[in-house]
């Protein structure tokens, strides 16, 4: 399995909100339309995020972010309350 992961912050207290609810209420029900999808953590501190998706090869993730894996997925409703993000994801091996 492999960790997707991605980093991101929010401008305000309130686009922190915004961003949460994006994440979770359009996201990441998509992605468990994904095959090879294997679920999702989303972890907040603050305004701070940062999205763990888990996945089943680098085909699967291929399938969500295109060509370049690498490349962050940020979408224009994130963008309009993000003040800083990842423009590249990093992947890990999941060994336990």
């Amino acid at each position: 399995m492999i960790a997707r992961l991605w980093r991101g912050l929010a401008g305000t207290p309130a686009g922190a909100d915004a961003y949460q609810q994006h994440v979770t209420g359009k996201v990441l029900p998509a992605l468990r339309g994904i095959e090879g999808h294997r679920g999702a953590r989303v972890l907040r501190r603050e305004q701070e995020f940062i999205v763990v998706t888990f996945w089943e090869s680098m085909d699967a993730i291929r399938k969500f972010a295109g060509a370049d894996p690498e490349q962050a997925v940020v979408e224009p409703e994130a963008r309009a309350v993000l003040v800083e993000y990842d423009e590249r994801v990093r992947h890990y091996e999941v060994v336990q």
